[in-house]
Formats: C-alpha cells, structure tokens, sequence
C-alpha cells in the first residue's frame, strides 16, 4: 500500500497579471473565507516523485506529469493525503496507460472535462477518495447552468413542434368543414342555398390563404357579393312589401 496525494494548485496561468491576482483573490475569498471554492489546478501523485494531471493540448493525450508541486504554470498551495492504495506500481503503470488512450487533450473543457475531473476519475482506479467538493465546485456549478440552459431550449423545441403539429391538424380540420359545407350548401333541399354558398366559399378562401387583416376593398367586394345572392328573395319580398303599404 502507498500513499495518494492531490496537490492543489491556484489557477495563475493568465498572461495578464491583474488577471492571475484577481484569481488569486478570488480564491482566497470563496475557499479560505468562506469555504465553497474556487478556481484551482489538480494533480495526484502515486509511487514516485512525479504527479499526474491533465490538460489542453491539440493532438495526443492530454495527460501529463511533472515534478510534484513544481507545476511553473501555476501557483502552488497545498497537498492534501486522499488515503493508501492497495495497487501495486505495476497496476498503477497499466492505470495510467489506460487514461492515457481515454483522455485526448482535444476534448478538455473547462466545464465537464478538466483536470479535476481527470484527478477524481485517477482516484476512483486507485481505489482511493475523490477530490473534495470545494476543489472543481465552480465547474459543477457551471455545468449545472449549462445543462439547465441546454434542458430549457429543448423544452422550447419540443413546445415549437407540438404548435407546428396542432396547427397542421387544426388547418385539416377546417378545410374538412368546408368542403363539407360546399356539399351541404349545393343540396336540393337546403332552403338558405345563395347564403351557405357564399359562406363556404368565404370559409374555404379564409383557410386557403390563412387568417390576415382584410383591406377595405374586400369588405366591400364582400358586402357586394352577399347583397347580389339576396337581390332574389329581396325581389320576392318587395311586391309584399308594396302591398302592405297599398292596403294601410
């Protein structure tokens, strides 16, 4: 059995100076003063002086290792001991050459693929505990926001396509009313033939087109067409009319 140790690193790799300070602060406020986190830099160290980490490279693996607390692209600050291996050198050797394949320096993000997550996975091959929570919390908080960002837009999609499909049925639904009322009005028994034709073609041409604002030449072509389908039963209805004034 043999130790594993995390060393702990602040995240200072920035060109820019105010940059690495702010981080530092930053660090100092949310984990020391605090306790939640911050932004840190993980690595484990295994038999040896050497200790394993991972990172942002093109092509190839990202895994790599260097000196234990001498990484010069951060700023060191602590170790802490995780527990004893029960894996011999020999299987921590396979472990490592296993990751190697498994962790291409492509697909680090910052996210849901970094160096802590790279450590937590090393961990739990080694049989050992995973990093403690306030090490990569700024990363779960921050995948937390990506994944309900990302849940959110697919309930806007499948809302989009359940409108999309309620409309396509609705607009089905109602060319099947006017055909049915083109046949009702053309039978020989309906009275009220004149009106109901006017009104299924109406119907029919408000579908077809789809609902829009009508101009004001149209209200009038359409005042036009149903004083022409009644100019018959008004003619039927006028000598009446005369009469009853005749007879008072």
């Amino acid at each position: 059995m043999t130790e594993v140790t995390l060393h702990i690193y602040d995240v200072t790799n920035s060109d820019s100076e105010k940059t690495n300070n702010t981080i530092v602060q930053i660090n100092r406020i949310f984990k020391d003063r605090i306790g939640l986190g911050g932004i840190f830099h993980s690595a484990v160290q295994v038999y040896g002086d050497e200790e394993w980490s991972f990172g942002f490279c093109e092509e190839g693996s990202g895994v790599f290792s260097c000196p234990s607390g001498k990484n010069p692209m951060y700023t060191y600050r602590e170790c802490i001991i995780l527990g004893k291996t029960n894996c011999s050198i020999l299987k921590v050797n396979q472990i490592l050459r296993e990751l190697n394949r498994e962790w291409p320096g492509c697909e680090y993000d910052l996210l849901s693929k970094n160096c802590n997550h790279f450590c937590d996975e090393f961990c739990v091959r080694l049989g050992v505990p995973k990093l403690p929570g306030w090490v990569n919390r700024f990363a779960h908080a921050g995948d937390a926001a990506v994944e309900m960002a990302e849940n959110t837009a697919l309930r806007l999609r499948q809302a989009k396509t359940e409108i999309v499909s309620a409309s396509k049925v609705a607009y089905q639904f109602l060319l099947n009313v006017t055909s049915n009322s083109s046949v009702a009005s053309e039978s020989p028994g309906n009275s009220n033939g004149g009106t109901s034709r006017f009104q299924a073609a109406w119907f029919k041409s408000l579908v077809s087109n789809g609902p829009k604002p009508s101009s004001g030449s149209e209200l009038e072509n359409h005042e036009e067409l149903m004083i022409r389908q009644q100019q018959p039963q008004d003619e039927a209805e006028a000598p009446l009319r005369q009469n009853s004034r005749h007879d008072i």
